[in-house]
Protein backbone atom coordinates (compact mmCIF):
# COMPACT_ATOMS: atom_id res chain seq x y z
CA UNK A 1 0.00 0.00 0.00
CA UNK A 2 1.34 3.49 -0.91
CA UNK A 3 -0.16 6.57 1.32
CA UNK A 4 0.55 9.80 0.77
CA UNK A 5 0.53 12.64 2.43
CA UNK A 6 -1.13 15.85 1.99
CA UNK A 7 -0.41 19.32 3.78
CA UNK A 8 -0.54 22.90 3.49
CA UNK A 9 0.95 25.54 4.87
CA UNK A 10 -0.61 29.02 5.92
CA UNK A 11 1.01 32.02 7.03
CA UNK A 12 -0.63 35.39 8.02
CA UNK A 13 0.99 39.27 8.85
CA UNK A 14 -0.04 42.28 9.54
CA UNK A 15 0.37 45.86 10.52
CA UNK A 16 -1.13 48.75 11.66
CA UNK A 17 -0.55 52.15 12.29
CA UNK A 18 -2.26 55.19 13.36
CA UNK A 19 -1.32 58.75 15.01
CA UNK A 20 -3.43 61.78 16.36
CA UNK A 21 -3.20 65.22 15.89
CA UNK A 22 -6.06 67.92 17.56
CA UNK A 23 -8.24 65.28 18.51
CA UNK A 24 -7.98 63.96 14.52
CA UNK A 25 -6.74 60.36 14.41
CA UNK A 26 -5.12 58.87 11.21
CA UNK A 27 -4.21 55.98 10.46
CA UNK A 28 -3.59 52.53 8.18
CA UNK A 29 -3.84 48.85 7.64
CA UNK A 30 -2.10 45.89 5.80
CA UNK A 31 -2.51 42.13 6.32
CA UNK A 32 -1.56 39.21 4.13
CA UNK A 33 -2.52 35.85 4.54
CA UNK A 34 -1.25 32.78 2.19
CA UNK A 35 -2.44 29.54 2.20
CA UNK A 36 0.44 26.66 0.21
CA UNK A 37 -0.82 23.44 -0.92
CA UNK A 38 1.16 20.30 -1.18
CA UNK A 39 1.93 21.30 -4.88
CA UNK A 40 3.58 24.35 -3.45
CA UNK A 41 0.59 26.16 -5.05
CA UNK A 42 0.14 29.81 -3.29
CA UNK A 43 -3.07 31.67 -2.64
CA UNK A 44 -2.70 35.04 -1.47
CA UNK A 45 -4.97 37.04 -0.01
CA UNK A 46 -4.25 41.24 0.71
CA UNK A 47 -6.10 43.62 2.39
CA UNK A 48 -5.15 47.40 2.74
CA UNK A 49 -6.80 50.76 3.79
CA UNK A 50 -6.70 53.64 5.61
CA UNK A 51 -8.39 54.42 9.22
CA UNK A 52 -12.32 55.27 8.57
CA UNK A 53 -12.10 54.94 4.37
CA UNK A 54 -12.51 51.64 1.90
CA UNK A 55 -10.71 48.26 2.25
CA UNK A 56 -9.02 47.57 -0.70
CA UNK A 57 -8.97 43.89 -1.11
CA UNK A 58 -6.75 41.59 -3.63
CA UNK A 59 -6.36 37.65 -4.05
CA UNK A 60 -3.61 36.44 -6.21
CA UNK A 61 -2.77 32.60 -6.90
CA UNK A 62 0.79 31.37 -8.07
CA UNK A 63 2.02 27.84 -9.22
CA UNK A 64 5.07 26.19 -7.75
CA UNK A 65 7.30 27.84 -9.57
CA UNK A 66 5.88 31.61 -8.88
CA UNK A 67 4.13 32.37 -11.52
CA UNK A 68 1.26 34.08 -11.04
CA UNK A 69 -2.29 32.32 -12.35
CA UNK A 70 -4.01 34.71 -14.39
CA UNK A 71 -7.70 34.95 -13.98
CA UNK A 72 -9.64 31.99 -14.82
CA UNK A 73 -6.24 29.85 -15.67
CA UNK A 74 -6.10 28.15 -11.70
CA UNK A 75 -8.11 26.30 -10.06
CA UNK A 76 -10.07 29.06 -7.96
CA UNK A 77 -10.53 31.42 -10.90
CA UNK A 78 -11.54 33.92 -8.83
CA UNK A 79 -8.68 36.53 -9.01
CA UNK A 80 -10.51 40.03 -10.12
CA UNK A 81 -8.87 43.07 -10.91
CA UNK A 82 -9.45 45.80 -8.27
CA UNK A 83 -8.31 48.60 -10.15
CA UNK A 84 -10.66 50.93 -11.88
CA UNK A 85 -10.18 53.56 -14.32
CA UNK A 86 -10.64 57.16 -12.46
CA UNK A 87 -12.42 59.62 -14.66
CA UNK A 88 -10.69 63.20 -14.65
CA UNK A 89 -13.92 65.01 -13.41
CA UNK A 90 -13.52 62.44 -9.98
CA UNK A 91 -9.93 63.49 -9.78
CA UNK A 92 -10.81 67.38 -10.25
CA UNK A 93 -13.76 66.75 -7.67
CA UNK A 94 -12.13 65.28 -5.27
CA UNK A 95 -8.77 67.52 -5.39
CA UNK A 96 -11.11 70.54 -4.99
CA UNK A 97 -13.01 68.86 -1.62
CA UNK A 98 -9.14 68.26 -0.47
CA UNK A 99 -8.23 71.91 -0.99
CA UNK A 100 -11.43 73.01 0.99
CA UNK A 101 -10.73 70.68 3.65
CA UNK A 102 -7.52 72.19 4.29
CA UNK A 103 -8.10 75.59 3.82
CA UNK A 104 -10.97 75.08 6.64
CA UNK A 105 -8.29 73.46 8.28
CA UNK A 106 -5.17 76.37 7.97
CA UNK A 107 -8.28 78.83 8.68
CA UNK A 108 -9.52 76.54 12.69
CA UNK A 109 -5.75 76.90 13.27
CA UNK A 110 -5.24 80.51 12.58
CA UNK A 111 -7.83 81.28 14.40
CA UNK A 112 -6.93 79.17 17.69
CA UNK A 113 -3.24 80.58 17.77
Amino acid sequence: MSSSHSFSSTSYSSYSSSSSSNGQTTGSHHSQHTVTDSSGNKQVKTTSGDLGGPVYEDSRSYDAQGRELLEGSGSTGRNQPRIQDVEIEDVTDADEQYKEKMEDEYAKREGGA
